[in-house]
């Protein structure tokens, strides 16, 4: 993949949160206010680039069979890191996303592009993938959150909108309404891809990093 390619890929293609479907918890969670949905992007991408960088730098030094609790391991150190700047220097952003910044750490998108792009590739395309897959991340969450805010608080970013301050839709400051919204992006995602960004791909085991691996033990029962 070129490298442009790499970083473009996690804005529509292979969105996280709109086409993987990952993140999906702060996605709903945080994005009540753009604010937030901005700070946990943020948070986000700083762990996914740390993350990626590392464990690429490291790929052929982690042994095979412990890399998911070491990949964990990382992580948390990252998401440690990142909470306590978020502490020191923006704490009402701290104090807003509360629990869900530390469970950056378990986030299906951080793991996932851990395990299937940077131990397979090089620091440079690494940290690329990771820019990439935390703008869309981001982009996915503000998107989010600006359709709550607005309509369920009649603001921006804290800034009042004239009417709709005074004729807001409380469901879409509340829980469902943002799977209202998240539902309401997909769609038009969708539509306007025609449906290309979710296609439907093979998962046999051509595409599991774990089929050569599997492939030597198959053949080792057959043997015995």
């Amino acid at each position: 993949m070129k490298k442009l390619e790499i970083l473009t890929n996690g804005l529509i293609k292979e969105n996280p949160v709109l086409v993987l479907l990952l993140g999906l918890c702060p996605a709903l969670a945080v994005t009540s206010t753009a604010s937030n949905a901005v700070g946990m992007g943020v948070a986000t991408t700083a762990v996914l680039l740390g993350a990626n960088i590392v464990v690429s730098l490291l790929r052929n030094v982690i042994p095979d069979k412990v890399r998911i609790p070491s990949y964990i391991v990382l992580i948390a150190g990252f998401v440690t890191l990142v909470s306590m700047v978020l502490e020191a220097f923006a704490f009402s952003i701290y104090q807003s996303l509360g629990i869900f910044l530390p469970l950056i750490t378990v986030n299906c998108l951080i793991f996932g592009r851990a395990e299937m792009f940077a131990r397979k590739n090089g620091l440079i395309d690494s940290a690329i993938d990771a820019v990439g897959m935390g703008a869309g991340f981001t982009l996915a969450l503000l998107a989010i959150a600006s359709i709550r805010e607005v309509l369920g608080s009649g603001s921006w970013f804290g800034v009042g909108l004239f009417w709709l301050r005074e004729n807001t839709t409380a469901i879409f400051a509340l829980a469902p309404g943002g799977f209202i919204a998240l539902a309401f992006i997909i769609a038009i995602v969708n539509k306007s891809t025609k449906g290309r960004a979710g296609k439907r791909r093979d998962f046999g085991c051509s595409g599991c990093p774990a089929a050569a691996k599997c492939g030597k033990e198959r053949s080792a029962d057959r043997k015995a």
